[in-house]
């Protein structure tokens, strides 16, 4: 099979997932940030989410954007555990999403939300003084981006 550009003509069609962080631990516990983004809108979403384990991450995802956008046709994310574990697998499964996801060790496969990702690295790195205040900074930072 050889590499070729995907292209998209529809909303939810095609979605991106990605967990970054973990960034230091606040007074809420919410260090990492689940980003979400529609390829065909490039629509972001980023969610605080207390930790990286699959239960948590399908829970945002259900909870963030397919109770509220619908439910993609194609999921794209990295060979993180839990985007391949079981419970992500079978969420997939019962609610008929094609899981995909980018080839080892090159995220370049997946350019969108890794760029997208960078912005928010970016804008946190020019206001982040204290760690407590990530929760309020993050969202901030959300409004503007």
């Amino acid at each position: 099979m050889s590499l070729a550009t995907l292209y998209c003509g529809a909303t939810s069609e095609r979605m991106a997932l990605d967990i970054l962080g973990p960034f230091p631990v606040t007074t809420k516990c919410n260090p990492c940030v689940l980003v979400l983004m529609d390829y065909f809108t490039k629509w972001p979403e980023a969610i605080l989410i207390p930790d990286q384990e699959a239960s948590t991450v399908a829970e945002e995802l259900v909870r963030s954007w397919i109770s509220c956008y619908g439910v993609p046709m194609i999921l794209h994310s990295d060979q993180g555990t839990n985007f391949n574990s079981a419970l992500f697998t079978k969420l997939c499964e019962l609610l008929g999403i094609l899981k995909t996801r980018t080839t080892t060790l090159h995220p370049e496969s997946d350019g969108m939300v890794e760029r997208f990702n960078r912005t928010i690295l970016n804008h946190l790195s020019l206001f982040f003084e204290e760690t407590d205040r990530l929760g309020y900074t993050f969202a901030t930072l959300s409004l503007g981006l």
